[in-house]
């Protein structure tokens, strides 16, 4: 709710703050005095254009303040916060109109755009006047108030949570249909690439043992020729590397007869001819037992090349090369199944599209119905309000939509079902019902909106309602049903309303005066909230005019009395 307004050099007002209440705030105060300014300060705040005009003579610039209490609009906090706006529940909103035409937007203290600015306020406030915009004369609105009037929420979730899952069918089945498209080059590309790798299975597992033959093959000359001589200097040559070491043996073994101590030496150097010997052997075998194949070397070759060419396409190692052949070949697997994927698919869709259009088109059977008792409501609503001959009527209609939209029996289908629906009304007998927002009379406008925000009361998008001589061309007893009117609205929204009849002014909860006064050569508007006693003397004032008299206090008193009963 609006707790705080505040205006500086706006049109006739030098500065002045407001401090509102929840429930029915009534301005009164002479014509011209500048009640019906605080509404215009209002929907600047709101985001309304800001225009050069408003800025007081003189000024440099006019500015508006705007503090609202969120705590009890938990969703309105949600979307704050969404959109990086830190609150303790408190909204700020100032907005600064600069003689030159200039604007600035402020929320919270941050400087925002105008765009920002109306998002930020969107749905804290609905201004009824004569020629301002409503939220409820707006058909976007229209059918999510039929469902809170017939209470259609469980509904409405299970049409939303239906079209969800359609939409993810038909999302699924359209991956399916666009992968067949370029299914057989697909095909032919995972099918090369499995049996590439499938080819070269051996070669990924065994590429360190065919690295080490590819370099033995191409060197097996020198192998041969390093083992051979080798082989002949340890053992084969007269004064061979053994033939020594055997002499050296004995001699220290002849020794280590007069000297025991020699004896481990000795022993060491027999272990080491031994095992002289045995490189020797192998050696010779490896010399005899190598020979040079080109054909060999070749083949070897031709599968190390490959690898590495393999290796750039799929991976640095055999783990990731055949990693890449299994993906390769469930995808493979996958497209050769297609056609049973489609018929899957297909199948899931027309189940889910089955269940979406069970649900939506139930709910259009309780829409229907709720449509006639909701203009059976809002007409008599209007029937008291001095408009007898009037008549509301909510239409329905199917919501149009593309051929590759979802639908439902020739409408679109939306997360909110298959309809649109709109608020027309006929005014007087004999003419044709048309949308509120083409109704000609602002007096007429601001009762129909009055008998709507009455029937339809706690269920809008607004914690703030304000009326801006919603009690034109009436009297009387029409008065007095308005006023009750407006404050039963006021039990469930914090209500501004401005007016100048007495007997909507008895309904308040908080009464403000708005007064004009010259001061030197300027004329100042300024506001206050009026005690018990300074609320019965403007009551009967507006009663009896310039002088005011007993009867009227009377009379006032009695409108009172009468409110509050």
């Amino acid at each position: 709710m609006l707790t705080c307004l505040r205006v500086r050099s706006f049109a006739i007002i030098e500065a002045l703050e407001v401090e509102l209440d929840a429930g029915l705030n009534i301005v009164t105060g002479e014509t011209g005095a500048g009640k019906s300014i605080l509404v215009d300060a209002l929907q600047l705040v709101l985001g309304a254009r800001g225009r050069p005009e408003v800025v007081r003579t003189d000024a440099e610039a006019a500015e508006v303040e705007a503090l609202f209490d969120l705590s009890e609009q938990p969703k309105v906090l949600g979307a704050l916060r969404e959109q990086g706006i830190e609150t303790d529940g408190e909204l700020l909103i100032r907005r600064v109109v600069s003689a030159t035409g200039r604007t600035r937007a402020y929320v919270n203290g941050r400087l925002a755009t105008l765009a920002q600015l109306k998002e930020v306020t969107k749905g804290l406030a609905d201004i009824s006047s004569q020629h301002e915009y409503h939220s409820l004369a707006d058909a976007r609105h229209h059918l999510s108030y039929l469902d809170a009037f017939a209470g259609h929420a469980p509904l409405v979730d299970n049409v939303g949570q239906a079209h969800a899952a359609l939409v993810e069918a038909g999302a699924r089945l359209e991956e399916v249909v666009t992968e067949e498209r370029g299914k057989a080059d697909r095909e032919d590309l995972l099918r090369y690439q499995v049996n590439e790798i499938e080819a070269l299975r051996e070669a990924l597992e065994n590429e360190a043992a065919l690295t080490l033959e590819c370099e033995r093959l191409r060197h097996a000359e020198k192998l041969g020729t390093a083992a051979g001589e080798a082989e002949t200097q340890l053992y084969s040559d007269d004064d061979s590397i053994c033939g020594a070491v055997s002499r050296i043996a004995a001699s220290v073994e002849q020794a280590s007869r007069f000297d025991p101590t020699l004896a481990p030496m000795a022993t060491q150097v027999r272990e080491a001819l031994l095992q002289l010997e045995d490189a020797a052997s192998e050696l010779g075998s490896y010399a005899r037992d190598l020979s040079f194949d080109p054909n060999r070397l070749g083949v070897v070759e031709d599968h190390l090349d490959h690898l590495s060419r393999v290796k750039k396409k799929y991976g640095e190692t055999a783990a990731e090369i055949l990693a890449h052949r299994d993906r390769a070949a469930e995808e493979l697997d996958s497209l050769e199944r297609y056609e049973e994927r489609v018929d899957r698919c297909q199948r899931e869709f027309d189940e889910a599209l089955e269940e979406a259009s069970r649900v939506a088109l139930a709910l259009r059977a309780k829409r229907q119905t709720a449509a006639a008792k909701l203009s059976k409501a809002i007409s008599k609503e209007l029937s008291s309000l001095g408009m007898g001959e009037a008549k509301i009527t909510v239409e329905l209609a199917a919501l149009e939509g593309g051929p590759r939209e979802l639908q439902v029996q020739g409408a679109r289908l939306s997360p909110t079902g298959v309809d649109h629906a709109e608020l027309l009304i006929a005014p007087n007998r004999g003419e044709d019902a048309k949308p509120l927002r083409k109704i000609a009379s602002g007096g007429e406008l601001s009762r129909a909106m009055l008998a709507i925000k009455r029937v339809l009361a706690g269920l809008g998008p607004a914690s703030l309602y304000v009326f801006d001589e919603v009690d034109a061309g009436v009297g009387g007893a029409v008065a007095e049903v308005i006023g009750r009117k407006i404050h039963e609205v006021a039990q469930h929204s914090q209500v501004l309303c401005i007016t100048h009849l007495p007997q909507i002014s008895a309904y308040a909860d908080a009464h403000y005066r708005v007064h004009k006064e010259v001061v030197g050569q300027r004329t100042r508007s300024d506001i206050r909230l009026l005690s018990d006693t300074e609320r019965l003397e403007e009551i009967a004032r507006m009663l009896g005019g310039v002088t005011v008299t007993d009867q009227a206090r009377a009379a006032a008193q009695e409108l009172i009395r009468s409110a509050e009963a």
